[in-house]
């Protein structure tokens, strides 16, 4: 494993080990993704291994400019009115943290739409993800740089304490700023379908389209996996999470009730203010759930390494980025006090 920075001479090292069926960890917006030629089974196949991800799981193709949407995706096949929506949401939010499923193009590998006939592509905003996807082959396969199951990376030193040298390359261009996964959309079909919540809000996509339809998580079985992040164990820390409302949670350490070496993740400095405890971890001093979301799995990392009994983990508000983050907390865990 090599790291790299983010300065032109590394991005066109970095694109062309892609083209070489290489596999290069790089920043988006969202979190670190683990990349690889999009048409190279080959590639395709380290990332799986490298993940130790199932083949079940799709992944999603990433893009540099629109003319590569329909070299990837096939949306002559849709209806009219499915085209129309996916053009206003690629049109207005794209580049950015928006994944759509779409028909995909016979020449897209079965390998990496774990043989559907649909495929999940995403143009992100980063600079760096644009100009490496731009200066290796235009549709880079890449789903976080973790092991499958785990913490998303949201730094370059995550990658390199989970994968190590399953990767070629590392390019280390800072933290992520979103911090967590993009929004997953099935357009194939009407009502669209929310597959998974993330880095854009559902207001703001049912603000272009109209009503979109939630997807239940699909458990550990592969049937109906259409995207990443549907299934209902993932982005889970080694240490036990369980995920109490605000209410529980103040009423969990008023009872003075903590299992032996418990940690507690507020999600405002008001609520540990509130609970009266010393220590504890915050999301976001302010409330915010745009930083909230930033620095989630960051402190899940650091949570990690303390070799804690239990994390409590308080809900953020059910609104913006605050549903994403409530869903990254809910597969991780178990609901209820304790």
């Amino acid at each position: 494993m090599k790291k790299l920075s983010a300065n032109e001479t590394d991005l066109h090292i970095a694109g062309e080990a892609i083209k070489d069926g290489q596999l290069v960890a790089f920043p988006t917006e969202t979190v670190y993704g683990l990349g690889g030629d999009g048409f190279n089974r080959s590639a395709l196949a380290r990332i799986f291994a490298a993940k130790k991800r199932p083949r079940f799981d799709p992944l999603i193709i990433h893009i540099a400019e629109m003319d590569a949407l329909d070299r990837v995706g096939d949306r002559g096949v849709l209806p009219f009115s499915l085209r129309e929506k996916a053009a206003v949401l690629s049109r207005t939010l794209w580049p950015g943290p928006l994944t759509l499923v779409l028909p995909k193009q016979p020449e897209v590998p079965d390998l990496a739409t774990s043989g559907l006939n649909t495929v999940a592509i995403r143009f992100p905003s980063h600079p760096v993800a644009r100009k490496l996807i731009a200066y290796s082959t235009g549709a880079v396969a890449a789903p976080s740089a973790n092991p499958f199951g785990y913490l998303s990376p949201t730094r370059a030193k995550h990658v390199e304490e989970l994968l190590g040298d399953a990767v070629d390359f590392i390019i280390d261009a800072g933290p992520a700023d979103i911090g967590v996964e993009s929004t997953v959309l099935d357009l194939t079909q009407e009502p669209v379908r929310l597959l998974r919540p993330g880095g854009t809000p559902r207001e703001r996509i049912e603000e272009l389209i109209g009503r979109i339809e939630n997807v239940e998580k699909t458990g550990s079985a592969p049937a109906g996996v259409l995207s990443p992040g549907m299934l209902k164990s993932h982005y889970a820390p080694k240490t036990p999470l369980i995920l109490l409302t605000r209410d529980e949670i103040l009423r969990q350490i008023a009872s003075h009730k903590p299992a032996d070496g418990a940690v507690y993740l507020f999600f405002d400095e008001e609520t540990r203010e509130a609970s009266g405890a010393a220590d504890g971890f915050v999301l976001s001093k302010k409330g915010d759930c745009a930083e909230a979301a930033a620095s989630l799995f960051d402190v899940l990392h650091q949570i990690d390494k303390l070799s804690a009994g239990y994390i409590y983990a308080q809900e953020a508000p059910e609104r913006g980025l605050g549903t994403a983050i409530n869903d990254r907390l809910a597969r991780a865990g178990a609901r209820g006090g304790v």
